[in-house]
């Protein structure tokens, strides 16, 4: 049916914006793959210690994503997200998480 990538990021208090930021300026490149549906940005809980937020991206087939991340367009659209840790927004490494669609419905 389709398969969903989602990355988990815990962004530092006070970064969320810089955060935004990055991913409203970047270059995807995503529309360039076969099989690419739709890409979301999500924001999650907030608390003291960090503002929770996932990338939602939605493939035709878990082959499609594979391919992606074999792709010159993903070296290309990551090519400037590693930073050092005190000036990056986000806490850590991003939790990736991969899904198969069993069952699909809409309105």
């Amino acid at each position: 049916m389709s398969y969903i990538a989602m990355n988990r990021f815990k962004i530092r208090p006070g970064r969320e914006e810089d955060f935004e930021k990055i991913w409203k300026t970047r270059e995807s490149h995503l529309n360039e793959l076969p099989g690419f549906r739709e890409f979301r940005l999500l924001k999650g809980a907030q608390s003291d210690k960090f503002s929770l937020y996932s990338s939602h991206v939605v493939w035709d087939r878990r082959e499609d994503f594979d391919a992606w991340t074999k792709s010159e367009q993903f070296r290309a659209s990551h090519r400037n997200a590693g930073t050092r840790e005190g000036e990056s927004p986000i806490l850590g490494h991003p939790e990736f998480e991969g899904f198969d669609t069993v069952l699909y419905e809409t309105a």
